[in-house]
């Protein structure tokens, strides 16, 4: 095993990337190693993970409290060690705000799965954790329900995304899989329908991944799969279950259903697609969805604007020609 300054470095390494890679900023985020005998290291609270040093990294027990470092552990390290209670086999936790996945947690929509063959061997499906104040005991056993379903990468609502592993650099490389996955899901809905990939295509990478050591929650009995609740939600829309702790003010603001034609939590019925007219201004699709905010009002205007100044542009170019 590695010294314990080896491993505050690679800490302060880890701890870069996901800085430079704009997965936390300022001093979001927090990590974590097993250093073994009830003791493990992690993150200095109100500390740059971009600039650490070796020596800003805290020792503490398993119940939390601080054993030494010059600067206050993280507040969030009752999160890391329900992990690693839960989880004798892991050795490090990776907690970040990547923004492509951060976006799934603050829509309260599950990430769906069959759809990469590399999400599906180094990730699975990703579950969604309610909502709790970070920093708390409430909020670190959010995570338990899907820790026993052995989920190695947890969205947390609101909030940002946990990983795990025996490794602490593949507890961050989840992280980066998952940022990457949900960058090209929300890429994809934007080309057209997304597609799935089989269940038989699915149950020949859920065989590789058991070769492989890699335990999936899907994989039931003679080869049965099984997905997570919810695990389709992006498929058909956005999520029609508000994320707990999360009501509508008097305005109807709040964390709610999105589904086109479905009822929201305010109690007025969302537009469907065929209630909302299309345009076509200067080549380009403009409606459906959406249309009505005052973001595609705006740039349907702009698109008018720019197709008529196109017009005279080439009139007055047209004209100039003949003249001469």
């Amino acid at each position: 095993m590695d010294s314990e300054w080896k491993i505050k470095e690679q800490i302060c390494e880890i701890g870069r990337r996901i800085y430079t890679k704009g997965f936390v900023a300022a001093n979001d985020g927090n990590i974590s190693v097993r250093l073994g005998k009830g003791r493990y290291l992690c993150t200095p609270t109100l500390v740059s993970k971009g600039y650490m040093k070796p020596a800003d990294i805290a020792l503490v027990d398993d119940a939390g409290k601080q054993l030494a470092g010059p600067k206050p552990r993280t507040s969030e390290i009752l999160l890391h060690l329900e992990i690693y209670h839960a989880l004798p086999e892991i050795n490090a936790v990776v907690h970040a705000h990547p923004p492509y996945a951060t976006a799934f947690a603050v829509a309260g929509v599950s990430v769906p799965g069959n759809i990469l063959p590399e999400v599906e061997l180094f990730i699975g499906q990703v579950p969604l954790a309610q909502y709790e104040t970070p920093g708390s005991k409430n909020f670190a056993q959010t995570i338990l329900p899907h820790l026993k379903n052995k989920a190695n990468t947890i969205l947390l609502a609101n909030h940002g995304a946990v990983s795990c592993d025996r490794r602490l650099e593949q507890a961050y490389f989840n992280l980066e899989i998952l940022d990457q996955y949900c960058r090209i899901l929300l890429l994809a809905r934007q080309v057209g329908n997304i597609q799935q990939i089989s269940q038989s295509k699915v149950g020949e990478l859920l065989a590789i991944k058991q070769r492989l050591g890699l335990a999936d929650p899907r994989l039931g009995p003679e080869g049965a799969i099984h997905s997570l609740p919810g695990s389709d939600d992006f498929l058909r829309g956005f999520s029609q279950r508000a994320i707990p702790g999360h009501v509508p003010d008097a305005a109807g603001s709040g964390r709610g259903y999105g589904i086109a034609g479905s009822t929201s939590q305010a109690g007025s019925p969302q537009p469907t697609p065929d209630a909302c007219p299309a345009a076509i201004v200067a080549g380009r699709r403009v409606g459906g969805l959406g249309s009505s905010s005052a973001t595609a009002r705006r740039r349907a205007l702009d698109d008018q604007v720019e197709r008529l100044t196109q017009i005279i542009t080439d009139r007055i170019v047209d004209a100039f020609g003949k003249n001469n």
